[in-house]
This record gives C-alpha cells, sequence and structure tokens, in this order.
C-alpha cells in the first residue's frame, strides 16, 4: 500500500479505537519497551509528548516510569519550530512548563535544549510500518529530519498500536528505517 493510502487508512482506524483502548495499549507499550529494552545511568531517551485527542500512544506511563526508576536516565523531548520545519530537543525537567502548540503537542516552554546527537534512544510515533521498518507518520518529515542529524548508532524505536503491514510500496529516499517498534503484542526488530 502507498504511503498517502496507509496513512488515511491508519487514521480512520485510530479514530474508530476506543479512548480505553488506547490507555490500555499504551499501558502495555510502556510494560514492553521497560521489558525488552535496559536503560543505563547516563543514556538520553528521547520521547514524543502524545496528542491525546489524536489517540496516539500515550508516552507518559514511559515518562513517569523513566522518572521514578531511572532518575539518571536524561529525558528529552521535541519542540516542533514550523518557521524551519524542524523539531528541536529539550530536557524534560519537573521545573518544565508544558504549553499545548497549535497541533495539541504540549511542549515545554522554559526547559534546556539538548543537541541532536547526545540522544541515545529515540520513541518515535507512528501511524503505521512495514516489516521492512518503514513508517509511516502524519507526513511531515520532522522525525527523518531529526534522525538524520543523531549519532549513527542511536536506536531508532517506534511505538506502535497496530502489527506491522507487510510492505510500504513508496519509501522516500530520506526516511530513515526503524530499528524496532514496541507494540501491546510485543517487539518488532529489524531482520538482520
Amino acid at each position: 500500500m502507498r504511503k498517502a493510502e496507509l496513512r488515511k487508512y491508519m487514521l480512520q482506524k485510530r479514530r474508530a479505537l476506543p479512548q480505553e483502548v488506547v490507555q490500555q495499549h499504551s499501558k502495555r507499550i510502556a510494560d514492553m519497551f521497560f521489558q525488552h529494552f535496559p536503560l543505563q545511568a547516563g543514556q538520553t531517551v528521547h520521547v514524543f509528548l502524545p496528542i491525546l485527542k489524536n489517540k496516539e500512544v500515550n508516552t507518559w506511563p514511559i515518562i513517569e516510569r523513566l522518572r521514578l526508576e531511572y532518575p539518571k536516565v536524561r529525558v528529552v523531548v521535541p519542540v516542533t519550530d514550523v518557521e524551519q520545519n524542524i523539531l528541536t530537543h529539550h530536557h524534560l525537567s519537573d521545573e518544565a512548563v508544558l504549553v499545548e502548540n497549535n497541533w495539541g503537542i504540549p511542549e515545554p516552554q522554559n526547559a534546556h535544549h539538548v543537541p541532536a546527537r547526545e540522544v541515545d534512544i529515540v520513541l518515535i510515533p507512528l501511524l503505521a510500518f512495514d516489516k521492512a521498518g518503514h513508517r509511516v507518520g502524519y507526513g511531515k518529515g520532522f522525525y527523518d529530519r531529526f534522525l538524520a542529524d543523531c549519532r549513527p548508532d542511536v536506536l531508532k524505536v517506534g511505538l506502535s498500536l497496530e502489527p506491522p503491514v507487510e510492505n510500504i510500496a513508496d519509501p522516500n529516499p530520506f526516511d530513515v528505517p526503524l530499528d524496532a517498534v514496541v507494540m501491546p503484542e510485543g517487539v518488532w526488530r529489524t531482520p538482520v
């Protein structure tokens, strides 16, 4: 299936999900993440803040657990710069003040900037992904540009409410493939 068709189909499918199902799946995804991805003191984990009204994977259970159980792991979140069409990255401290942007994404207003090259693990929002690790997002390319700025060894982990589709027919040459995807049922990893 082509990206545009898949995006439309998955958005419709997501809208039909009851909010309580999204929350249950999000909790399972958080449990799977911590079960399958061991963390170490000094690491930096980049976590997207969810647009809850769009029924995205709720990443707050991951963030709260990172804060409680891994206080030496730095949590970084994106801020959208629409003028430059990029994401900037900011430490999500306890003092951070979150304000929703025009798309309904909470963003820290007073947080310390973190360069992309300092990130060790990126948790990536997506609508769909295929068995080759290609993903479909909202189509703006923010994460592909961000991932291109990261170190080559950054771990790219998608969070998905759905299992993989067989094939995305039209991946862009600039698309950065995922290393793994955490789903409610388990973890998919890029074939070696």
